[in-house]
């Protein structure tokens, strides 16, 4: 039957959503305010462990 098994699926789509977020995090440092607003909607759209990623990348609630 072939296909990929769900288990390696899920491991795909760790490592793509940690790709993704370490392309964020060096856009991130040069981002004016409204970027930053459109690259934390990104991160929220991507995982749901999005609060604490923000709170790592020092990012507070008024910046969000």
């Amino acid at each position: 039957m072939g296909g990929i098994s769900d288990r390696a699926q899920e491991i795909r789509r760790r490592r793509k959503r940690r790709e993704k977020l370490a392309k964020l995090a060096t856009k991130l440092k040069k981002a004016s305010v409204s970027e930053k607003q459109m690259i934390t909607e990104k991160v929220r759209r991507m995982t749901t462990g999005a609060d604490q990623i923000l709170a790592n990348w020092g990012l507070t609630k008024a910046e969000r």
